[in-house]
C-alpha cells in the first residue's frame, strides 16, 4: 500500500518504477538536491518480460536507434538528453557495440551501471515494495511503464473512469553466436555504414533467395501462434508489429520491411542478389548474443525453432531467448494530464515514460527527465521555464498533453511529423535533408536556450 509512505515525506520525491523513465526522473532530481525514492516492485515481483531486478533493464531490443543528430528525430533527442547530463543515453555511449548508425548497447552491462550509478547517488534511496495504491499526498510520479502491475493499473483506471489504451508488444528472439553458420552468413552494416570496419560489420546478414523466402513466409503464416484470453482485444503498436502480422499483410511486406535485401553484398556469391536478407545485430559486448532485427513474434515456442531454423545460417542456432508477446497499457494522456505531466485529477502525481502514450526507450527516458525537472522544481519552489515546442522532448511532451487528437491517440515515436513546420523550406523528398537539418538547428537552439534559463544546472555525468 503506498499511504504509509506519505506522511513527513512532502519534499521527498517518490518515483514507482525503475525502468528508463523512473530512473532517468530520478537521476535528474537527485542532482537537483531532492531527496528521491525508487520504489521497483522486481524481482520481488516480477514481470513478464523483465530477467532481472535491475534498475534500467531493456527488455526487448538492445538499440536505443539511430544516433544521427542533425536528420533523425530521435538521434536528436540523443543530442538534446546528452546535453541535459541524462544518465540513460550517457550509460548507453559508455556500453556502446558497433551497430552501424545505431547506439546499441550490451543490455546486461548497461543496465548494471544504471544500477550503481543510482544506488551510489547520496540522494536516492531504492525500495522493492510493490505500490498498489494511488497516493493522496506527497509528490510521485509513475513510470510504471506498459507493464504496469494489475493491482496499480486497476487502481490507475478507477482513479481515471476512462478505459485504458492497450496494445500488445511482441519481443525478438537472441541467438547464441557460434551457432550462426558464418559459410553462409556474412558479416556487414547496411550500406558498409559506420566509421570503422568494425561499425561496417557490425551485423551478421543471412541471405535467402526467392523459394526460401517463399517457404518461410508460408510456414511463417501456418504456425502455432499465441492467442489472447476471450474478451481481450488490443491493437499493435505499428512500430513494433510482430513479423506474422506484418506477413498478414501481404506476402512481401517483410522483404520491404526488416528483411530488405537493399545496401548488402554476400561475399560467398557477391554476383546473386538475395531475395530477402535477415540482419542479427550484436546483443552483448562479447559478441556471443545476436539478436534479429524486426523479428518480433507471438509464435508458440515450439514454432518459432522451427521457423527461425529455415533462414539460411540459423538451421543449427541455439536461442539464448525466444520471442514472446505481452500486453502494453497506455494513458490517453491528452484528456488525463496536463502541461507538467500531473493527472489533472490529482496533481500531486505526475505520469512519465511509456504509460504516456511515447514508444520506445529514449522517449520513455526523454518524458522521465522532464518529470524528474518539473518534479524537482515544483518541490523546491523554482519556476521551470515552459519545455520550448520545437525541441524534441517539446515536440513529444506538447503531443501528448493536447498536442494530439484524444479519440484516436495511440503510441508515438519520435518524429519530424510532430514538429512545427520550418517557415520558407521547399517540400518534398529532394528538400527533406535541409528540412531536417534546419528541424535540428532550430531545436538544439531552443533547448540550449532553455537550459542555460534554468536556474539549476545540469547534472554532470559521472
Amino acid at each position: 500500500m503506498a499511504r504509509h509512505y506519505m506522511r513527513g515525506m512532502t519534499h521527498e520525491l517518490h518515483i514507482i518504477g525503475g525502468g528508463m523513465a523512473g530512473s532517468e526522473a530520478a537521476w535528474q532530481a537527485a542532482h537537483r538536491d531532492i531527496k528521491v525514492v525508487i520504489h521497483e516492485m522486481r524481482p520481488k515481483v516480477e514481470t513478464f518480460a523483465h530477467k532481472t531486478g535491475d534498475l534500467g533493464e531493456m527488455v526487448c531490443s538492445n538499440s536505443f536507434r539511430s544516433d544521427d543528430d542533425e536528420q533523425n528525430a530521435v538521434g536528436l533527442l540523443h543530442w538534446e538528453m546528452r546535453q541535459a547530463g541524462g544518465v540513460i543515453i550517457d550509460t548507453a555511449h559508455q556500453h556502446r557495440l558497433p551497430a552501424g548508425g545505431a547506439l546499441a548497447v550490451d543490455r546486461d552491462a548497461f543496465s548494471a551501471e544504471i544500477t550503481r550509478r543510482l544506488h551510489a547517488h547520496p540522494n536516492v534511496s531504492v525500495s522493492h515494495e510493490e505500490i498498489t495504491d494511488l497516493p493522496d499526498e506527497g509528490h510521485w510520479i509513475i513510470a510504471t511503464g506498459p507493464l504496469t502491475s494489475a493491482a496499480l493499473g486497476d487502481a490507475i483506471q478507477k482513479e481515471t473512469g476512462t478505459d485504458r489504451l492497450a496494445f500488445f508488444d511482441a519481443i525478438a528472439p537472441i541467438v547464441y553466436a557460434d551457432s550462426i553458420d558464418m559459410s553462409k552468413a556474412w558479416l556487414q552494416s547496411r550500406y558498409d555504414k559506420g566509421d570503422t570496419e568494425e561499425e561496417q560489420r557490425a551485423y551478421i546478414n543471412c541471405p535467402m533467395d526467392k523459394a526460401q523466402y517463399e517457404a518461410f513466409i508460408d510456414a511463417l503464416l501456418a504456425a502455432d501462434k499465441t492467442e489472447f484470453h476471450e474478451g481481450e482485444t488490443a491493437g499493435y503498436f505499428d512500430g513494433c508489429l510482430p513479423i506474422e502480422v506484418m506477413s498478414e499483410r501481404g506476402r512481401e511486406t517483410l522483404r520491404h520491411g526488416p528483411m530488405k535485401p537493399v545496401g548488402l553484398t554476400n561475399p560467398h556469391q557477391p554476383d546473386v542478389k538475395p531475395w530477402a536478407v535477415v540482419q542479427l545485430r550484436r546483443d552483448n559486448a562479447l559478441g556471443t548474443l545476436y539478436n534479429i532485427v524486426g523479428f518480433q513474434t507471438k509464435m508458440k515456442y515450439g514454432a518459432q525453432a522451427t521457423v527461425f531454423k529455415m533462414i539460411p545460417g540459423l538451421e543449427n542456432a541455439s536461442f539464448a531467448r525466444l520471442g514472446g508477446i505481452h500486453r502494453n497499457t497506455f494513458l490517453n494522456s491528452p484528456t488525463l494530464l496536463d502541461h507538467q505531466m500531473r493527472l489533472k485529477s490529482r496533481p500531486n502525481i505526475r505520469f512519465a515514460g511509456q504509460v504516456t502514450g511515447v514508444e520506445g526507450y529514449v522517449e520513455s527516458a526523454a518524458m522521465g527527465l522532464l518529470a524528474g525537472r518539473m518534479a524537482a522544481a515544483e518541490i523546491s519552489g523554482v519556476t521551470l521555464p515552459t519545455v520550448p515546442q520545437d525541441s524534441a522532448h517539446g515536440a513529444l511532451i506538447h503531443h501528448i498533453t493536447g498536442g494530439a487528437e484524444a479519440k484516436t491517440f495511440q503510441p508515438m515515436n519520435v518524429n519530424f511529423g510532430l514538429f512545427r513546420p520550418v517557415e520558407g523550406l521547399k517540400g518534398g523528398r529532394r528538400g527533406r535533408k535541409d528540412r531536417y537539418k534546419a528541424y535540428t538547428d532550430r531545436a538544439k537552439a531552443a533547448w540550449s536556450a532553455w537550459l542555460d534559463a534554468q536556474s539549476l544546472d545540469a547534472p554532470a555525468a559521472e
